[in-house]
């Protein structure tokens, strides 16, 4: 079995949740910028952010009786399949070899008793390594990195978006600055049509519009890729991207919004994750992880062994 095969039966939400692996070319020691940033600048300032760099660790993780991550996927007019996450993220590497360590268990669905544990690795050359939990086996598989332009089964998300792109994948222009005038989109399902799992989903967010931001256009290096460019708009202050829109052959295929809050940290670029959005605009497909407040934490100090295979044997069905 090939992680790819692996994925295509259900992993794609639990990537989503993996999504902070990092790079070499991108540390946790990223200054902010004194001066207005170039658009390579830029690039580097939103891969801190959306790995979480400003927190030694990050945790989504029950509280009480609040749901942790749901990831929601449907089709245009279909009810949404929903599995739920739990996710613990280690930026506190300073060996030189290991950047990060990211694990998540699936806690309901189809996949659930399921372990990941992803190590990253400062040698930017080498990949990113994979073992899996399989309760049915009861074995860890390992496996090597999937490919950039694998989709997740049934989202609307490659491995590139997700997890394996960085900076250095693509080139950077700066388009200019100007106010983001949109309300960030999400998955609406009537009160009387929501589950457990989906009864707290953050509606869609408004609160960043009126913000200042950079329109960074960011055009692949890959030959014959599913996208030419793609172009985000940046928090010029927090460099939250808030939303990327994904073009092919002049057309507008795809959109992914982020929707942000901050972590109240020193560095403005401490911020967590409300809820992720993805729309496939030709297909209608679309896929969102919504994350509740209540169970996100950073900083918590939680000891170096959890981010072991050992925590993966140690999950119960």
């Amino acid at each position: 079995m090939t992680l790819k095969q692996f994925f295509v039966g259900g992993m794609a939400a639990l990537s989503l949740t993996l999504s902070s692996t990092v790079s070499a070319g991108v540390s946790p020691d990223l200054p902010y910028p004194k001066d207005a940033p170039t658009a390579e600048e830029i690039a580097r300032q939103v891969y801190f952010v959306n790995h979480f760099f400003a927190v030694k660790d990050f945790s989504i993780e029950r509280d009480g009786r609040t749901v942790i991550t749901s990831i929601l996927s449907r089709s245009k007019g279909s009810k949404a399949k929903v599995n739920t996450v739990e996710r613990y993220l280690n930026n506190d590497y300073s060996d030189g070899v290991v950047r990060a360590k990211d694990l998540a268990i699936f806690r309901s669905g189809k996949l659930r008793g399921t372990g990941m544990l992803i190590v990253d690795y400062v040698d930017d050359d080498k990949s990113q390594s994979y073992s899996i939990w399989l309760p049915a086996l009861r074995k860890i598989r390992r496996f090597t990195q999937p490919a950039h332009d694998d989709s997740w089964g049934g989202t609307d998300f490659t491995f590139g978006d997700v997890t394996l792109r960085k900076p250095h994948h693509e080139n950077h222009e700066l388009l200019g600055t100007e106010s983001f005038e949109a309300c960030l989109m999400a998955i609406e399902l009537p009160e009387g049509k929501r589950s457990k799992y989906t009864k707290n989903l953050h509606p869609a967010a408004c609160d960043h519009k009126g913000s200042e931001v950079y329109k960074l256009k960011s055009t692949t290096k890959y030959e014959s890729w599913w996208y030419d460019h793609r172009i985000s708009y940046v928090d010029t202050k927090t460099f939250a991207d808030y939303r990327t829109e994904y073009f092919k052959d002049g057309k507008k295929i795809k959109i992914i919004d982020r929707d942000w809050t901050s972590m109240k940290l020193d560095d403005p670029r401490g911020l967590a994750w409300r809820y992720w959005y993805g729309v496939n605009l030709e297909s209608g497909h679309e896929t969102m992880a919504n994350i509740p407040d209540a169970v996100v934490h950073w900083n918590s100090g939680k000891e170096s062994s959890l981010w072991t295979e050992n925590t993966l044997r140690k999950i119960k069905r």
